[in-house]
């Protein structure tokens, strides 16, 4: 049996429709497309083998009272750690080892990132940031920095939004300082490098990876949500808590980037591709049906959740409805005039004669034989042709 049925338009046409309809849903929408800013915002440091370290130092590293840290600890060139046991620490401890070395070579090449990347503001040092919030980007102070009350670092709702700091000489924290990170920023996302010591003051809230290039002091009972990294000097602790800081699943290319990309894309291409290859292609016999599949664009409107919203439901109404609609639509409306011809095949050529009685041969691929002896009692004046067909 052959359909006569004509595959709708052609490809530039349907293209052309796709992105009509698509510009005028983000129209209506009220999205605009703009390009952003010539903004040099910084970029997430790499930190390489140093990134699983809590605590590194180039001298020693040295802890009084009972620290409890989250990541690894280590030491090089030096080869003196000491007041930690392995209790206290939920990681491996590398004394002079490949590792640490490795580590640090990597925690130098950080360094230089960090300090390498363009400014966006300069800061007034010597400076206190207390008081402050402050939105992403890359801030300098030429000398140093000291934080005597609260700095905010507000990330705009972009988990993936990055602070640094390139501190040129000291950082210092007060008593009771802290850094308080809100809407979406990570401790992961925030580096302070600095060009010689920082200290932390007792009780201290720190946020961050702090990149130095001699030593670092906690004092007591301060608590670093981040790293402790120094190149050539000492690490010293005093009943702390640190915890390696680490961004939340899906943040790398998530967040934002996801939402939009992931709702614009996986809406469009979901809806548009799915429908229309599903529906055109797949389904040459699915006919109108395949074509209605394509229609998976409606479901791909999704897309207008994804980038307004940012959120799953763009991808889940454009990839599902765009998806469904058209791999249903096409796969198996055009599924089944694909697959089941090539399997109904001695079933067609048996029942020849019959071909108006044989509808079930194009719906029920397993059950040909069945259908086609259906189809040899129901001929009427073709009894006799089928029948010899069928022994033939």
């Amino acid at each position: 049996m052959e359909l006569n049925v004509s595959v709708a338009p052609s490809w530039r046409v349907f293209t052309a429709w796709i992105s009509g309809a698509l510009m005028l849903s983000l129209a209506a929408a009220g999205v605009a497309l703009a390009p952003t800013s010539a903004h040099a915002i910084g970029v997430a440091v790499p930190l390489g083998t140093a990134d699983s370290f809590a605590v590194l130092g180039g001298q020693s590293v040295t802890n009084t009272g009972p620290t409890t840290i989250t990541g690894d600890v280590g030491v090089f060139p030096g080869t003196s750690i000491t007041g930690l046991t392995p209790v206290m620490v939920n990681g491996a401890i590398h004394q002079t080892d490949a590792v640490a070395a490795q580590a640090q070579s990597d925690l130098t090449t950080a360094y230089n990132n960090a300090a390498g990347q363009a400014s966006d503001v300069t800061l007034t040092s010597p400076g206190d940031l207390v008081g402050q919030t402050l939105a992403p980007g890359v801030y300098t102070a030429a000398s140093s920095i000291n934080l005597s009350g609260t700095l905010t670092l507000d990330a705009h709702g972009n988990p993936n939004a990055v602070f640094i700091f390139q501190i040129g000489s000291t950082l210092q924290t007060a008593s009771a300082s802290r850094v308080l990170l809100i809407n979406g920023a990570q401790p992961c996302n925030v580096y302070w490098q600095v060009g010689s010591s920082a200290t932390l003051g007792t009780n201290s809230t720190f946020v961050g990876n702090i990149l130095a290039l001699t030593s670092i002091s906690v004092t007591t009972g301060a608590t670093i949500d981040g790293r402790a990294l120094a190149r050539n000097g000492s690490v010293t602790l005093d009943t702390n808590v640190i915890t390696r800081a680490t961004c939340a699943a899906g943040s790398t290319t998530g967040g934002i980037t996801a939402g939009a990309t992931g709702g614009l894309i996986a809406g469009a291409t979901g809806g548009t591709t799915a429908g229309a290859t599903g529906g055109l292609i797949g389904g040459t016999t699915g006919g109108t049906g395949g074509l209605i599949g394509g229609t998976g664009l409606v479901g791909g409107t999704g897309l207008i959740g994804g980038v307004v919203a940012g959120t799953t439901a763009g991808t889940t109404a454009g990839t599902t409805a765009g998806t469904t609609a058209g791999t249903s639509g096409g796969a198996t409306a055009g599924g089944a005039g694909g697959q089941c011809q090539d399997q109904c095949s001695p079933c067609q050529d048996q029942c020849s004669p019959c071909q108006n009685l044989c509808d079930k041969c194009q719906d029920q691929c397993k059950q040909c034989d069945h259908t086609c002896g259906t189809c040899d009692q129901g001929c009427g004046a073709h009894q006799s042709d089928a029948r010899s067909l069928a022994k033939s």
